[in-house]
């Protein structure tokens, strides 16, 4: 890892390409630093550090695309009394606080993606023909479909229900200038175009991983594992299951990456990258300072409460016992009862003042795609057509956490994968995209209301101002 001061140097960088403009504010005095920043491998390193470092803000990964919005729509997280989030969770997309969430979602991604473009409109990475600009431009593109397709998944319908719908704009150039809106069909080709590019591009990373501290610690960047994993989501959302199948098989295959047993989940994603299952993720020391209010305390009309019944979703109907409830929940005592709370995210160390204790090896930060996904896409993508593969992949991940094995392939249905993939990743931001994917109803926070995908639930609208000021 680098030092902090690194850190800080590219948190600084970040800051100079960025405002908080809809997209980049552009004078010829910035684009004459943006220029001098990237005309050397050691300035396209910290532009790539910037990227991520502003994918970690609150309105991104940090907060909303992560434990927060994403948490409250799929009715996971909730907030008694606070009215923002009471609107975000009955899907009241038109109000005002539930607007400028989005508002924010959207103009911060816009904005870091002309951040991304910028490095790969510049010269030094548009031309990369060798070893490590080849990997430099491979990052890149890898950050452009990863950030167009959490846009796409949020702003636009879902794709397998009408691909000649409107999507959104891809970004491609550093410009003020938004691009035009296209289908999702085109959207979806450009993802894949990005993708299929990066693959190529970072296929022998592994022969650099010792020739410079960029290289290290791969896990923080969009390796090649972590885009072929990329690749598996895109091609399930697609409805493409063999396309799907294999990127996920490749992925299980050739990562280098294990599932942990269940001896080893306690404190696996605490705060942490998760030693073996982590594919990617992003490196954020400050992680703590969010999840902490948000989660760890009880704080009204401000932190996040676990839906009423979502115990009885890790205890019902299972043979055996789940070692995540013990690793992702903490019980804690409050008027006679016990409340608890997802610590799944917090860091242990910090929350018992020794920071100074944590092992040295553990990566601080954001776990974005971890292998237990690929193993449910693979469950997933095999259901109809080899029963008994599709219930050993499963049967790896949930007796690995402590759960015990099915024995008939006829027992495996899409309803337990989405069951168990919901239990493993908790949190993380991703199930909300699950149920919209299949179209699927959502039940509220407290059992009592079940809402439908004709109410709209999955139709987030695009932030008035883009359209507005369009020109």
């Amino acid at each position: 890892m680098r030092t902090i001061y690194h850190y800080l140097a590219v948190m600084l960088t970040a800051v100079m390409m960025t405002s908080c403009e809809n997209f980049l504010d552009i004078t010829p005095d910035g684009q004459v630093k943006r220029d001098e920043l990237l005309s050397t491998p050691e300035g396209v390193e910290d532009a790539l550090y910037g990227v991520y470092a502003k994918m970690r803000g609150g309105s991104l990964y940090g907060q909303e695309l992560y434990f927060g919005t994403l948490e409250v729509l799929s009715q996971t997280l909730w907030c008694y009394g606070n009215t923002t989030v009471d609107a975000l969770g009955k899907y009241q997309y038109q109000n005002t606080q539930v607007k400028q969430i989005f508002a924010s979602v959207w103009t911060d991604m816009y904005n870091n993606l002309s951040n991304v473009n910028s490095v790969l409109n510049a010269p030094l990475v548009a031309n990369a023909a060798s070893q490590p600009l080849c990997i430099y431009k491979g990052e890149a593109l890898a950050l452009r479909a990863f950030m167009h397709f959490d846009l796409v998944r949020l702003f636009a319908p879902q794709i397998t229900v009408d691909p000649a719908a409107e999507g959104i704009p891809y970004a491609t150039d550093f410009s003020l200038k938004t691009p035009p809106f296209e289908s999702l069909k085109d959207n979806y080709q450009h993802i894949l175009a990005d993708l299929v590019e990066a693959e190529q591009l970072l296929k022998d990373e592994h022969l650099y991983s010792d020739k410079s501290a960029f290289m290290l610690n791969r896990e923080i960047h969009l390796n090649i594992h972590a885009v072929r994993a990329l690749m598996a989501r895109v091609y399930l959302t697609m409805g493409n299951k063999a396309k799907a199948l294999e990127y996920a098989e490749r992925v299980i295959a050739e990562s280098g990456r294990s599932i942990k047993s269940k001896t080893e989940v306690l404190g696996d994603l605490a705060g942490v990258l998760s030693q073996r299952e982590c594919l990617f993720g992003i490196y954020y020391a400050g992680f703590y300072s969010l999840v902490n209010p948000k989660l760890q305390q009880t704080i009204s009309y401000s932190s996040l409460d676990l839906r009423g019944d979502f115990m009885t979703t890790y205890e019902q109907g299972v043979s055996g016992l789940d070692f995540r409830t013990t690793a992702y929940f903490t019980g804690i005592e409050q008027g006679g009862q016990t409340k608890y709370r997802l610590s799944k995210f917090t860091d242990i160390y910090e929350l018992q003042n020794n920071a100074s204790a944590r092992p040295t090896h553990l990566v601080q930060g954001i776990n974005m795609i971890r292998l237990p996904e690929m193993y449910y896409i693979a469950a997933e993508c095999l259901l109809d057509t080899d029963p008994a593969k599709a219930m050993d992949y499963y049967n790896k991940v949930v007796t690995n956490r402590g759960i015990d094995a099915l024995i008939n392939p006829a027992d495996l249905t899409q309803e337990l994968i989405n069951k168990e993939r919901y239990k493993e990743m908790i949190g993380e931001g991703q199930t909300y995209f699950n149920l919209k994917r299949q179209n699927l109803s959502i039940k509220s926070h407290d059992g009592q209301t079940t809402y439908s995908p004709d109410a709209g639930i999955y139709l987030i609208p695009v932030p008035d101002a883009e359209k507005e000021n369009r020109y």
